[in-house]
């Protein structure tokens, strides 16, 4: 279990505590979104070195999109501190978590095994990923950089929450299957 990947993926979740102290102790938005843009490469890397490898594994396959889904509510958390992303988009994308959360509390009680990740899916957070830090650029920057910032953030945004739901749909559906017939 202690492989190259999943250790990537550990060292990805250590960031996670890290970038919350940078953006609201510290206010070093800058620093925060240097440490998302090491967990983006980490990611990437921790499944690509897992499959080329082959150290795949069941922890990796579980721990990977937690970690996932824990970096998207570190940053929506920030998001919502430092207000650079009105409240709606943020209750989409914490809705679609809460509700995939439910679903998979609900699988795993009736012995259900969880829905694998799709590349879709892995697309939708790779858009997330980077799309609220640059979003969060635009709280501590100004001029041509926080506008650059702007328009890119809200281009990986517009797509990043639409492929979010999708997929969220999509996962939600292949559950419910899995529970009626489990």
């Amino acid at each position: 279990m202690l492989t190259i990947p999943n250790l990537l993926t550990l060292a990805r979740a250590f960031g996670i505590p890290v970038f919350l102290y940078l953006v609201l102790v510290r206010k070093e938005m800058g620093l925060a979104v240097l440490t998302l843009v090491i967990a983006g490469a980490t990611d990437y890397f921790d499944g690509r070195l897992a499959r080329a490898w082959k150290q795949e594994s069941r922890l990796g396959e579980l721990m990977d999109p937690a970690v996932d889904r824990l970096y998207i509510i570190s940053v929506l958390i920030a998001m919502f501190a430092t207000q650079a992303v009105p409240l709606w988009a943020l209750a989409l994308v914490a809705g679609r978590d809460i509700l995939l959360g439910a679903l998979l509390i609900a699988m795993k009680a009736r012995g259900v095994p969880p829905f694998r990740v799709t590349y879709l899916g892995k697309a939708a957070t790779f858009n997330l990923l980077y799309a609220l830090p640059l979003l969060l650029l635009t709280v501590s920057t100004s001029g041509i950089l926080s506008d650059a910032a702007y328009i890119f953030g809200w281009g990986f945004a517009g797509w990043g929450i639409g492929l979010y739901l999708f997929t969220g749909l999509s996962y939600a559906r292949a559950g419910l299957k899995s529970l009626k017939r489990g």
